[in-house]
């Protein structure tokens, strides 16, 4: 008996050295897994992005079980946290430049016992704090020796999901003179099917100007380590409540939806805007303004190309083409269109431009032209340069006024002064004009109503409301034939002296005055 009870007590002691040196064991190897975790999060980080990579701090949390069963089971099936704090990328000996990718913490969840495995997957990873520096297109890397690594040396990691919350992305320009595009994003959702896939994802952001909210829903990438502004991307956007008035010049609150694809350097977008109530503040008289697009931006510095924007202000329908770009050297974008409309109305655009509730006149109006806002300091309507040509037929003034002074030059023109059945004359007014320094410039302004036709030019100051026109009146009536009574009898004997250019009369005028106290004269100069 005694000797079976000595064999029993080295059993158990043998036993108990045993368990013992598993449970050291198991603790140096638990130990070994937050350095072995931090140095795949390195691996993965620093070959994904072709980056050097920094972080701050790593911990893991290993699950509530027993250590010596994680030790026999290998870890498997056990789920640890991971918390890695203060990650930096930056790109390749460039230590002086913003990060590519920054962010404060991480969070995410890993099987231990796939620790080592050859794949390995992440179904969730939460994102805080985080900031994406987008670098300008073309501003590659400079590295004292060629990288040798491809997408294929990447780790094999494949991440399911990851959530990110308050996030900035910070696309830089070339011009490293020139501010950043910076967008704030309240949260991005991404989910992917597999490793080097795009990850499929629902963002929303605030668009700094005009701020607004912006929701999305899309796909990005797989990641270009080489050229990050190339990374793929396509989806669909609604962008809510953007208020214009922070703008110098417009008002008016902007809903847009559409769809666009490219990337982040070239993005094709199309789409449909709409502002109820569209206005310039030199006016404050709002008209509605909805417009169907397709444009080509460059997210890298904003320059934007019209191809082109199908509108409709008011009841006027009209296209524009042309680009919004930055020149290298400018602080502020240079604006060049081209304008077309054949069915455009002449109230909407006068309600839009001119003081006062009322406009006065309506026709329609056929425009081609050509529109630049350089980039001056200043207001718009400042800096505003226009040169086209402009034909408004039946047209009708609607101040009282204006409108019986033109029914009587009609009158008079055809003969009749006396007919009052000669009411309410439709007019055509054409033109070549250009607008520079808030002065309207009208090298021809020909206007025309039934027996009377007035060729002029001239200018009208917006900002003073001020005109001054000259040029010639021709009617088909004679003279004595504008008069009646007694004074067409006596005029006849000056019939002759007025009567030349083909016409009936011919005589120099002059407009002066303002828009709402005009002065109609003979011009003796």
């Amino acid at each position: 008996m005694r000797r079976i009870w000595k064999i029993l007590l080295a059993l158990v002691l043998l036993f108990g050295i045993s368990v013992g040196v598993i449970i050291y064991n198991a603790r140096e190897i638990i130990a070994s897994f937050e350095p072995q975790v931090k140095a795949q999060v390195l691996t993965y980080l620093h070959e994904r992005y072709n980056a050097d990579v920094q972080i701050e701090s790593l911990k893991l949390n290993l699950p509530t079980m027993n250590r010596l069963e994680l030790f026999l089971n290998k870890g498997k099936g056990a789920k640890a946290g991971v918390t890695v704090r203060g990650i930096v990328l930056r790109r390749k000996n460039r230590p002086d430049e913003p990060p590519l990718l920054s962010m404060k913490q991480v969070s995410f969840r890993v099987d231990i016992g796939k620790l080592f495995d050859p794949k390995k997957v992440i179904e969730l990873i939460e994102m805080e704090g985080v900031e994406i520096h987008v670098p300008a297109k073309g501003d590659r890397q400079l590295s004292s020796t060629p990288s040798t690594e491809t997408a294929s040396s990447t780790p094999p990691i494949q991440i399911d999901e990851v959530r990110i919350a308050n996030a900035r992305l910070i696309i830089h320009p070339r011009d490293k003179a020139k501010r950043p595009l910076d967008f704030p994003i309240q949260s991005i959702n991404l989910r992917t099917e597999g490793f080097d896939k795009p990850m499929k994802f629902v963002a929303a952001l605030q668009n700094p100007k005009p701020p607004g909210q912006v929701d999305t829903t899309g796909e990005f990438g797989p990641w270009n380590k080489e050229e990050p502004a190339d990374t793929p991307l396509h989806g669909e956007y609604r962008f809510k409540k953007a208020d214009l008035g922070v703008f110098s010049s417009i008002g008016g609150i902007l809903d847009s939806t559409g769809v666009y694809t490219g990337s982040v350097s070239n993005l094709q977008a199309q789409g449909e805007a709409n502002i109820p109530g569209f206005f310039l503040k030199m006016a404050k008289n709002p008209v509605p303004l909805r417009a169907q697009f397709q444009v080509e931006v460059d997210g890298t510095n904003g320059n934007t190309t019209l191809k082109p924007v199908h509108a409709q202000l008011g009841k006027s329908n009209f296209t524009t083409s042309g680009a919004v770009i930055k020149h290298d050297g400018d602080t502020r974008r240079t604006i060049d269109l081209t304008v077309k409309m054949t069915t455009g109305r002449l109230e909407d655009f006068l309600k839009l431009a001119m003081k006062g509730k009322n406009t006065i006149m309506e026709g329609n109006l056929l425009l081609d032209a050509k529109i630049a806002i350089p980039p001056l300091e200043g207001k718009v309507v400042e800096k505003l340069r226009i040169k086209g040509f402009f034909d408004v037929s039946k047209a009708k003034f609607l101040k009282t006024t204006i409108q019986e002074r033109i029914d009587e030059l009609s009158r008079k023109g055809q003969g009749q002064p006396k007919n009052e059945g000669i009411d309410a004359v439709v007019s055509r007014l054409y033109g070549n004009f250009s607008l520079a320094n808030e002065t309207m410039e009208f090298q021809r302004l020909a206007f025309g109503v039934p027996g009377a036709s007035i060729d002029i030019a001239g200018r009208y100051d917006l900002d003073l409301e001020t005109m001054d026109f000259r040029g010639t009146l021709r009617l088909d009536a004679k003279v004595s034939q504008t008069q009646s009574g007694v004074k067409r009898w006596l005029l006849r004997p000056v019939d002759p002296i007025f009567s030349k250019n083909s016409a009936g009369t011919y005589i120099k005028i002059k407009i002066a005055g303002t828009r709402n106290k005009p002065h109609f004269g003979r011009d003796k100069e």
